[in-house]
């Protein structure tokens, strides 16, 4: 037996005059946005993920690779990447208090929150900054090839640089003088030119010097690529005999021996393809937060003059609000795998 059909009058009928979602205009293109956004951030992740696959003995672990603090040098793995990202989640948090304020026409409130989640946001995006500063300058050890063609990543204290003395005079350096300016900065130069020999650097001028060194501690060689002795996968290299095969290949004279830092060309840590990565996923990302904060200055100075007040609600606080969760959301996924995974 067929129903009838149930007649609406116009009061309940849409007209059109407003949205069906009780949504703005403004928020449902927000809303668009993100969608598509999230679109190209899982396409890198994905694209991350094969190449990561294909090279998965060779990849480097995150621990191992982040492992510094501002001032306080090495040995803390991933505890400043952490720190980072509790400061972002925390400045979602006061974002939504600010959203919060706007509902209640706290406009005190509202000011008080989006300066603290800017605050926030700055802090993201300096230590994003002097982490990338990090990752380019590398380590003090470097990536080294060894003497059967394999590459290894090298870990633990790297004994201070002290000073050169001057064995044989050159243009600028006379025999006996202490040298002691810019040593790491020559010091690494010279082992990339093979201008390292027997314990002694060979300085641009053409003098000879001795390099005083202290001596290093806990040194661990891990094999990046194979060669015809030491394999990918086995066991790490530690101890004398750590200290031995790293020297010798760093003083053996050869240029191109060993690789500091990471760029698009090399990269210390592993395959390049992870710098490569690395650099356009964190730096992609990056730039959402930066647009973020710059979004959310723009937006403040909006409330201190009160236009939003006056307009009798504080929309545009949410708008850039949802787009400062996104933000954030997307940083646990990288978060996740680059340095977790």
């Amino acid at each position: 037996m067929a129903g009838h059909t149930t007649q609406l009058d116009a009061k309940t009928l849409w007209g059109g005059k407003e949205s069906p979602f009780q949504t703005s205009y403004g928020k449902l293109m927000m809303w668009f946005f993100l969608v598509s956004d999230a679109l190209t951030f899982s396409g890198l992740l994905i694209a991350y993920g094969f190449t990561r696959h294909d090279a998965q003995d060779a990849w480097p672990i995150g621990e191992e690779t982040f492992n510094s603090m501002p001032f306080l040098g090495h040995g803390y793995p991933l505890l400043y990447v952490a720190l980072m990202t509790f400061i972002l989640i925390v400045s979602s948090v006061t974002m939504v208090l600010a959203v919060e304020a706007g509902h209640r026409m706290d406009r005190k409130g509202v000011t008080n929150w989006m300066i603290a989640t800017i605050i926030g946001g700055f802090f993201f995006v300096g230590s994003q900054a002097w982490e990338w500063s990090h990752f380019i300058h590398g380590s003090e050890f470097g990536k080294i090839e060894l003497a059967d063609g394999s590459q290894a990543i090298v870990r633990g204290h790297f004994g201070e640089i002290k000073n050169f003395t001057v064995l044989e005079s050159g243009k600028r350096h006379k025999k006996g003088e202490i040298i002691k300016d810019e040593l790491m900065h020559t010091f690494q130069h010279a082992a990339e030119k093979g201008h390292l020999k027997d314990g002694k650097i060979h300085l641009a001028d053409g003098s000879i010097a001795k390099i005083n060194k202290a001596k290093d501690h806990e040194m661990k060689l891990i094999i990046k690529k194979s060669g015809a002795k030491n394999k990918i996968g086995g066991k790490a290299i530690t101890g004398a005999s750590a200290e031995k095969m790293y020297y010798e290949s760093l003083y053996s004279g050869g240029a191109n021996r060993v690789v500091y830092g990471a760029n698009m060309k090399q990269n210390e840590y592993g395959p390049q393809q992870y710098a490569q990565f690395f650099f356009f996923i964190t730096g992609f990302h990056g730039f959402h937060v930066f647009s973020g904060v710059v979004i959310n200055i723009i937006i403040l100075l909006g409330v201190i003059a009160g236009t939003y007040h006056k307009r009798g609600h504080y929309e545009m606080v949410e708008k850039t609000g949802l787009y400062w969760h996104f933000v954030d959301l997307v940083w646990v996924f990288v978060f996740t795998f680059f340095y977790l995974i």
